[in-house]
């Protein structure tokens, strides 16, 4: 469906109607092997729900579709999604380029499990170019983008970092998961493979687990595909379809996740007890212009930095009612965390730490009027 419009294909995309029942919404093949025609006579080459499973089929359709890929693979978390990806791709001695504010599952992945393999990883500056250049050596296979990032949501030029990296034959591997395929398409921007955590805005409920790969061209799908199944790290048949329900609204929710956000983000930058609000879609963002470029809006995440340092920040997180405290991102409610003891525990100490009176909002698509009235009386709490 590369001819229709993203909202068109996130709804019709790998979604044909039943054939025998005539239903529009594709049935969960809730199975975990098929019958065969005798020996070796797969019907549409499923044998096994590891190997393939047609709601799975269906989502990785849609995914593909979604970011103008080659081909997808739907995963049982981002993190698997990562590393089959990883481990496909390097071996033992290989080097991988990450960014300064990377996610923390990321790096933990890279430092304490790839590691003791033999992967090594520089940390940069990431929209530095000319340490972008240094850093690259004849061992670096991937430079790992997050554009915006997590929590500090740093943007990076993407086309810029792949015309450096494909200048030196290296790949380019972008986490598009803060923005969404609704906002950002890495691979029209020259990036080889997007990764997702599809728990978070693609399902966009809080209520399924999963991650996702989508290629820009097959020379590396059937290894991963390999890696996948020898491995098992696959979305179920369940977990796949409630994605792909979450998916046909991505269009619709972005546009309310990022208005909402921008409007928080506009309000805490006129209070004094934030020192810093992080967030592309304001002018003062030093990300700002690429953000407009490359971007078709701002997204519903942002970070703020709390005056009063970490102690304001971890009572502020523990005194808002609509935004809930709880790890993940992404869904339609919002939600708060203090990234330095929750999702980014595993950088304290790091060059990658996230400064302690941090903390972030994934913005949801309540009343924008109770979100800040909610902000608000946080504030109070915490001053009074």
């Amino acid at each position: 469906m590369s001819d229709r419009a993203f909202a068109t294909r996130a709804i019709h995309a790998g979604q044909a109607p039943d054939p025998t029942t005539g239903a529009i919404i594709p049935p969960i093949y809730q199975s975990s092997t098929h019958v065969q025609d005798g020996v070796g006579g797969l019907r549409d080459g499923y044998e096994y729900n590891r190997a393939g499973n047609p709601t799975r089929s269906s989502l990785q359709t849609q995914l593909a579709a979604l970011e103008g890929g080659a081909a997808a693979l739907s995963f049982a978390s981002g993190l698997a999604a990562e590393d089959a990806l990883l481990r496909s791709i390097l071996r033992p001695g290989d080097h991988i380029v990450i960014g300064n504010d990377v996610y923390g599952g990321t790096y933990r992945l890279l430092s304490r499990v790839l590691a003791p393999w033999g992967i090594e990883t520089t940390t940069i500056e990431l929209g530095d170019a000319d340490q972008l250049r240094a850093a690259i050596r004849p061992e670096t296979k991937i430079v790992w983008v997050e554009t915006p990032s997590n929590p500090l949501l740093k943007i990076v030029d993407i086309a810029q970092i792949a015309e450096i990296a494909h200048a030196a034959g290296v790949l380019v591997v972008v986490d598009n998961t803060f923005a969404s395929p609704a906002l950002q398409q890495p691979l029209a921007l020259g990036a080889d493979i997007v990764v997702h955590s599809t728990t978070k805005y693609l399902g966009g409920h809080s209520d399924v687990l999963g991650g996702a790969l989508i290629f820009g061209d097959e020379r590396f799908v059937e290894q991963v595909t390999f890696q996948q199944f020898a491995v098992g790290a696959v979305s179920a048949p369940m977990d796949a379809w409630l994605t792909t329900r979450g998916i046909k609204t991505l269009a619709v929710r972005m546009r309310q996740h990022s208005e909402n956000a921008q409007a928080i983000a506009e309000w805490a930058q006129q209070r004094p007890e934030f020192e810093a609000v992080y967030y592309p879609g304001l002018a003062g963002h030093p990300g700002h212009e690429i953000a407009a470029r490359q971007m078709s809006a701002f997204g519903g995440m942002l970070s703020l930095a709390l005056s009063g340092g970490p102690e304001a920040a971890r009572a502020f997180a523990e005194s808002t009612e609509l935004f809930q405290l709880a790890e993940s991102l992404g869904g339609v409610e919002s939600l708060i965390g203090y990234p330095s003891d929750m999702t980014h525990a595993s950088v304290r100490g790091t060059e990658l730490a996230v400064p302690e009176n941090v903390v972030r909002l994934s913005v949801g698509i309540e009343d924008v009027s109770d979100l800040i009235a909610d902000l608000e009386q946080a504030l109070g709490r915490i001053s009074g």
